[in-house]
């Protein structure tokens, strides 16, 4: 019997396909083809950070000055967040990636040649707004491409790229800064102008997207290519009229995802996720900078942020296992009270390079252990057809978070607070993210996206 033959001519859904065939080939490819994507985005944000002070004294501007500059980039990441769902649910997923990451990349360029503070903030705005399209819409990727029991894996794991541009953004950071000047940085930093046609070439629309707008076509195709580079295939007639669609909310807007059942967890999750992002991005605005003060030489600096982040990698393929294994809620709250502890220790770790060296590492390490440990949850909390508005709002709002800190903790600089002061108030953030962790449902662990679906229009009716 042929193995065309030997598959099923009856009915599915587009996630017992997907689980059919497990981890495989196109599975693998989807990692990568996306995490670069992402990765870039990290590389964008994080290499501000490392050129900060050279740009500072190039414009001539004060400590407060400095420290927007990592905030103009996240104000257009927080407005481009809130129109990535409503794009993404509307037009699809793959679209609006690729012309993110399309024009974040073109607008950069103008970074590279900017004559004055002005002008750059300006661009690094523009260039935010799109780079914000980019970042809810892949977790919503990894989520809808990946078999159910490896989903969280891969949502946390995914979110590895965007600290591996970190990583990359420090070694780009200080090698290039004292080779060439910042300038090229950016040149770098404006690469994802030509990724963006190699994402839309090899990425095929979200069959999960597609079916429930009515493309069963397209949904069709989707399977189709997942099982051609896989290698293997499913055990389903992958013809359109046997794909089973999921009950579709009979309300679809952004604004559900504030409404019923969903409310308090939305609450919850911004919470979670500002907190998470307000000390993240405060410590690596300023973590540089500070280290350069407290009389480190700049190599040194740069390599004790560097390696705080290399942590952070560790972290986001670690959390992804501990939340399979004992549950999206208690591995949130675990990460958050864990950071807590981080942030102290960092804060009275002195003296010994290799002390605070190994502070940092564990700071990196549980920082992003806990935010990362949200995403699986942002993901499993919507139904497909405003999935990506519910990660987009909780994105916009927990990113906001970057806006502010960096200013912060560049004024108390400015008044004379030290680091061990600095490093302890940023222990306040997670210690209201464990309170808001209690707040939250226990997630949907083993559930597939088709049964998340159903569970949602049920509750609602």
């Amino acid at each position: 019997m042929s193995a065309a033959a030997a598959k099923s001519p009856g009915k599915f859904t587009i996630s017992q396909a997907i689980d059919s065939i497990g981890v495989n080939k196109f599975t693998i490819s989807i990692f990568f083809l996306v995490g670069i994507a992402m990765m870039f985005d990290g590389y964008d944000y994080m290499i501000i950070s490392y050129t900060n002070t050279q740009i500072a004294l190039e414009f001539g501007v004060d400590d407060i000055a400095k420290g927007a500059l990592s905030s103009w980039s996240t104000i257009g990441i927080v407005v481009g967040s809130f129109a990535a769902g409503p794009l993404s649910d509307g037009f699809g997923r793959k679209k609006i990636l690729s012309i993110g990451t399309f024009m974040y990349g073109l607008f950069t360029i103008p970074c590279i040649f900017a004559p004055n503070y002005l002008i750059f903030a300006v661009f690094r705005v523009i260039a935010g707004l799109f780079l914000g399209v980019c970042t809810p819409i892949v977790t919503t990727l990894f989520t809808e491409f990946t078999p159910t029991k490896q989903r969280s894996f891969f949502i946390t794991f995914g979110m590895a790229w965007m600290i591996v541009g970190w990583v990359m953004s420090a070694l780009v950071g200080t090698v290039v800064v004292q080779l060439w000047s910042w300038h090229v940085c950016y040149a770098i930093g404006a690469l994802p102008v030509l990724y963006a046609f190699i994402f839309n070439h090899f990425t095929p629309e979200s069959a999960h997207w597609a079916a429930v707008h009515g493309k069963i076509d397209v949904a069709e195709t989707t399977l189709r290519r997942i099982e051609k580079r896989a290698g293997k295939e499913m055990p389903y007639d992958l013809s359109g009229s046997n794909i089973l669609v999921p009950p579709v909310a009979a309300k679809a807007s952004p604004a559900e995802v504030w409404k019923g059942k969903y409310l308090r967890t939305t609450f919850a999750l911004v919470v979670l996720y500002f907190a998470g992002n307000f000390t993240i991005y405060g410590v690596n605005a300023w973590l540089p900078s500070i280290m350069l003060a407290r009389g480190y030489e700049i190599t040194s600096a740069y390599l004790l942020a560097m390696a705080q982040n290399a942590a952070a990698v560790i972290a986001n393929c670690t959390t992804g296992f501990v939340s399979e294994a004992i549950g999206r809620k208690r591995n949130i709250i675990l990460g958050y009270a864990v950071s807590i502890l981080s942030c102290f220790l960092a804060a009275f770790a002195t003296g010994s390079f290799w002390l605070v060296l190994g502070s940092l590492i564990f700071l990196g390490f549980a920082l992003n252990y806990a935010i990362t440990a949200v995403q699986p949850m942002m993901s499993e909390s919507y139904p497909t057809e405003f999935r990506n508005s519910g990660v987009a709002t909780i994105v916009a709002l927990g990113k906001s978070a970057g806006i502010f800190s960096p200013i912060v903790l560049g004024a108390l600089i400015g008044m004379g607070f030290d680091f061990t002061v600095l490093f302890s108030l940023l222990a306040i953030p997670m210690v209201l993210g464990v309170l808001a962790g209690l707040l939250l449902p226990k997630g949907a662990k083993g559930m597939n996206i088709d049964d998340i679906a159903e569970e949602s229009v049920a509750s609602t009716k």
